[in-house]
């Protein structure tokens, strides 16, 4: 494998000489902001819209160049209502093209419910925009998902001509990934699937178990892969898995799915990345699929806002497995 930074320096040497519409050096140029969890990008065009959690609101920023992220206007475009079962906790949004409109899955909680008994009570909910830009015209209340358990971190995908939807919902002690198929965008239709369970040690960090963030990315050989994020958000031992089914396989079907033994990305303390994790994908204009997902910049930073998103490129390995490279990004002693 090459060094990373290596590897980061020529893929940006590459985007500047094919005209790419941003130029990333992760070494230099993560993280992208100094605050973002929970942190998604999808382009369209020549835009890149980033989201990421604020608790109390949805926004998006729009950018030609994710290096300079930061100077990019943060425009809010929902805010929560005071009361009822989307009021509180708006985590993990992500923003999605659909069919020709704009979809953002995000995660809440109940108001009114008594301190720690708030995960029992959280869903995913769906907001429809029909305007061809996401920061601008009315955000449509699509409701909560009608998923079987309470949970959290929703996100869609297609293939095969089918639409799916995946998630961590709460099962017993567990977090856990569940897999249902979708009648539209906003509504489920058939059995959920549970696909994977917290049964590896690395998944079992900071005293919790729990497999939480899915995310789709399909192979340059049809393959289907989740990725996901193991152990709890505030150990540095937070970290990246892999779910992995054939071309053609039915992501219902729990059976087609394996996982990785190992996180496919960690803690690096050498780049100064500590609990990487809660990622989502996107594509460059070439066509060369990146990872965004969010860290902290030293050890023991916990679970708070000072966790900030970074990007680095997808590559593929001979059996056209996702690989990517040890993460690194400025440390916490230069960002403060």
């Amino acid at each position: 494998m090459f060094n990373g930074t290596l590897r980061a320096l020529v893929v940006t040497a590459l985007l500047q000489a094919s005209g790419g519409v941003s130029a990333i050096t992760p070494a230099t140029d993560n993280p992208l902001l100094l605050s973002g969890p929970d942190p998604w990008i999808t382009r369209e065009g020549q835009i890149f819209y980033y989201m990421g959690t604020h608790g109390d609101r949805l926004a998006i920023r729009a950018t030609t160049d994710l290096a300079k992220l930061d100077t990019a206007q943060e425009i809010t475009v929902w805010r929560p209502p005071a009361t009822g079962p989307n009021a509180t906790s708006i985590w993990a949004p992500e923003l999605h093209r659909i069919e020709g409109k704009w979809y953002i899955y995000y995660t809440a909680a109940a108001s009114g419910i008594a301190e720690g008994q708030e995960d029992a009570h959280r869903g995913v909910f769906v907001l429809e925009n029909i305007s061809a830009d996401p920061t601008t015209g009315e955000w449509r209340d699509r409701g909560r998902l009608a998923t079987s358990h309470p949970g959290i971190d929703g996100t869609t995908f297609s293939t095969g001509g089918k639409r799916y939807f995946v998630y961590s919902p709460y099962v017993g002690p567990d977090s856990v990934l569940a897999v249902v198929a979708m009648a539209n965008p906003w509504t489920l239709t058939g059995a959920e699937t549970i696909i994977a369970r917290p049964d590896q040690t690395w998944e079992r960090k900071g005293g919790r178990q729990i497999l939480e963030g899915p995310e789709f990315l399909q192979g340059p050989n049809g393959d289907l892969f989740l990725t996901y994020s193991g152990s709890a958000c505030w150990s540095d031992d937070y970290a990246i898995g892999l779910l992995h089914a054939k071309a053609g396989a039915d992501p219902l079907d729990a059976k087609a799915w394996s996982k990785e033994k190992r996180p496919i990305l960690a803690k690096n303390p050498a780049g100064n990345v500590y609990a990487p994790g809660h990622n989502g994908f996107f594509q460059m204009s070439d066509g060369t699929p990146w990872i965004v997902y969010h860290a902290n910049p030293g050890p023991e930073m916990g679970c708070t806002s000072e966790r900030s998103p970074r990007v680095q490129p997808v590559h593929w390995d001979e059996e056209g497995r996702p690989a990517l490279d040890l993460p690194v990004g400025k440390s916490a002693k230069v960002l403060k």
